[in-house]
């Protein structure tokens, strides 16, 4: 018997993992999709156009990289559900306007005309009925200390070159942010207490909390 059907995982669901950079997102997507046999969504970045220019002007193109964002995500969980569902995806939709263009809005480095244009075609798109909302969305968190360390051993030339400071913002305004969101229900998962890496065999504890989640 599989994992899925142990613990009565519907074979249509669509959980998104969400939380900062360096929290192993992409390593949660990949363990819990071959756990529950489905189809993984993983953010595009190398085709990005927008994202070398955004990290060397935030100013210019945070604007154009946010509704780049939201076309492709938007694009993406629909061909989700159409397709039946089944998926785990890594980074949800909500996390763009919550945070990163908020963010940038408060920071003076999106206009405040295109912020404001940019979340009322947000909700227009997003926070309606007729859009296909995930049945759960896992949230990893962690200390701050914790994921900087994991940004750094990750290597990613343009994350090391990021302050710091920008971590620790992010850090911050994603703990705002989950206290807030309410879109689907919410499983939190400590990134300590869950590490895939070193212990591969946590993913059934995890699939038992998802669970309980989406069959309440």
């Amino acid at each position: 018997m599989s994992l899925r059907e142990k613990y009565h995982i519907p074979e249509n669901a669509v959980i998104t993992i969400a939380g900062t950079v360096g929290v192993g997102k992409s390593t949660m997507t990949q363990a819990l999709a071959d756990a529950l046999g489905f189809q993984t969504s993983f953010e595009q970045v190398d085709n990005n156009p927008y994202l070398d220019r955004f990290y060397d002007d935030f100013e210019k193109w945070s604007f154009h990289l946010q509704i780049y964002f939201l076309a492709e995500r938007f694009k993406e969980q629909k061909r989700i559900f159409e397709m039946g569902g089944g998926f785990i995806q890594d980074r949800s939709i909500y996390e763009d306007t919550g945070i990163f263009a908020k963010m940038h809005a408060e920071k003076g480095t999106m206009d405040p005309v295109d912020y404001k244009m940019y979340t009322e075609l947000f909700d227009a798109m997003v926070m309606t009925p007729y859009f296909p909302h995930p049945h759960l969305l896992i949230y990893l968190e962690g200390s701050i200390e914790d994921i900087i360390d994991r940004i750094d051993r990750r290597g990613r030339t343009m994350e090391l070159e990021t302050p710091h400071s920008y971590w620790e913002e992010m850090h911050e305004r994603y703990v705002t942010w989950i206290e807030e969101f309410d879109a689907c229900p919410v499983l939190r998962l400590n990134i300590n207490d869950y590490d895939l890496m070193d212990k591969p065999n946590a993913i059934e504890e995890i699939v038992k909390k998802v669970s309980i989640q989406i069959n309440r």
